[in-house]
């Protein structure tokens, strides 16, 4: 069973390692705001025992907009380089969906897609880090825990000493 906590442990790290790379919450909120833009101008909702079909003659668009934000959030997640591009378009094509399909899917794919044409167009990658305790945890996470804890007993050790000096004084 070790083995399986060792392997679920280094596929979590290597996601948050891939998922840090690229602007991830942009990507999943454009993709989940293109789902209900999708569904609602084709569904059938039942109230009681009445049937209500939200079909409208824009049935198209609302599916053009939908899967074009679809798309573009996973574009953003596999090429970052075009994170401003599909921020904006992602921004862009909520804007349109209010009057093509049914008010930006109730709100909800409108609201969605605005907050994800803002976090796409506001990500940047991060800086290189220097050589250090980050790049010893990546490679060497047994390796860095021992850095740390000897950096934590010299820290201790600094303390103790300023400690009985000003005791001396």
């Amino acid at each position: 069973m070790p083995d399986a906590e060792g392997a679920f442990t280094r596929l979590r790290l290597g996601f948050r390692a891939w998922r840090r790379t690229r602007p991830f919450w942009g990507g999943l909120l454009a993709v989940i705001a293109g789902l209900p833009i999708l569904y609602f101008p084709y569904a059938h909702l039942t109230v009681g025992g009445l049937t209500v079909a939200m079909s409208t003659t824009a049935g198209a668009g609302s599916l053009i907009i939908g899967l074009l934000m679809i798309v573009l959030g996973f574009t953003a997640w596999f090429q970052p380089l075009v994170r401003i591009f599909c921020g904006v378009a992602v921004t862009i094509l909520s804007l349109i969906s209010i009057p093509v399909s049914n008010l930006g899917g109730f709100g909800m794919g409108l609201i969605l897609g605005l907050l994800a044409g803002g976090l796409l167009v506001a990500w940047a990658p991060l800086k290189a880090q220097s050589t250090g305790l980050a790049e010893s945890v990546a490679h060497a996470p047994e390796a860095a825990a021992e850095n740390v804890a000897e950096h934590q007993a010299a820290e201790h050790q600094a303390v103790e000493a300023a400690t009985d000096l000003g005791e001396q004084r």
